[in-house]
């Protein structure tokens, strides 16, 4: 069983059609780590792509703000006025489905998957300083999240915490060492903020104990004209061209 690993498609149609494309045959199951919408200006058909195609996804802290779940008072001006816009031009059966989107981490075979960290889904893993306080919190060696939109994430060696590095290929494989723990971020879909525009996901295939990281063109242009013809704030649209 071979399993295509999304986080962060940010209602991104056209990022998200880009790796659809690209993993095509690679893979037997779909998961996600939260974040289906917010920002982008397609949340229903990202959304509903997700009904019908992702075998198991949590929420993010997005899906909770666009579903009512979430304060927003929270949220930063731009955040906020996408959530809004979300909510009021989302399908009601889209937005009933986001709010029953179960809470992680959720257990998947021998691994699990999250969107902030096994403490706190809106905590964000960004150092190793990060990802060693949630350490004792790991009930799996394996562990897949997002929140950050950093592909990469860290390798937990019996001496410390090792950040995993990126080379910035289109592909690159990490081989899972069998001593060894791990948090695997498979980069935000929708809205990278690693410096690389393109859209990021992992492919893990358990019998090869081996882990793919990928990136992928998309039509930016295309998102960032829907975005601006919604009315949705510019910064939105131009972060979209520099990852960011």
């Amino acid at each position: 069983m071979r399993f295509l690993i999304l986080s962060d498609i940010h209602a991104n149609w056209e990022a998200l059609e880009a790796v659809l494309g690209q993993a095509h045959g690679r893979y037997d199951k779909i998961l996600c780590c939260g974040d289906i919408v917010g920002y982008g200006a397609d949340p229903d058909v990202v959304t509903e792509w997700v009904r019908q195609n992702v075998g198991s996804v949590i929420r993010g802290n997005h899906d909770k703000a666009c579903a009512g779940l979430e304060d927003l008072e929270w949220f930063n001006p731009v955040a906020r006025t996408s959530a809004v816009w979300t909510q009021e031009n989302t399908k009601p059966q889209n937005i009933a489905y986001l709010r029953n989107l179960p809470q992680g981490p959720e257990p998947i075979d021998a691994f699990q998957i999250l969107h902030g960290s096994p403490v706190d889904e809106d905590e964000y893993l960004v150092s190793e300083q990060d990802a060693a306080q949630v350490l004792p919190y790991l009930d799996v060696s394996l562990s897949f999240f997002g929140h950050t939109h950093l592909q990469g994430g860290f390798q937990i060696l019996r001496d410390g915490i090792r950040r995993i590095p990126r080379a910035g290929s289109s592909m690159d494989e990490l081989p899972l060492e069998p001593d060894y723990w791990y948090m695997i971020n498979p980069g935000s879909v929708g809205q990278p903020r690693d410096g690389d525009p393109r859209a990021a996901y992992a492919i893990y295939n358990p019998e090869q104990r081996l882990v793919s990281y990928h990136r992928v063109k998309y039509d930016i242009h295309g998102a960032q004209k829907k975005i601006l013809d919604a009315g949705l704030p510019q910064m939105l649209a131009s972060r979209l061209s520099t990852g960011s």
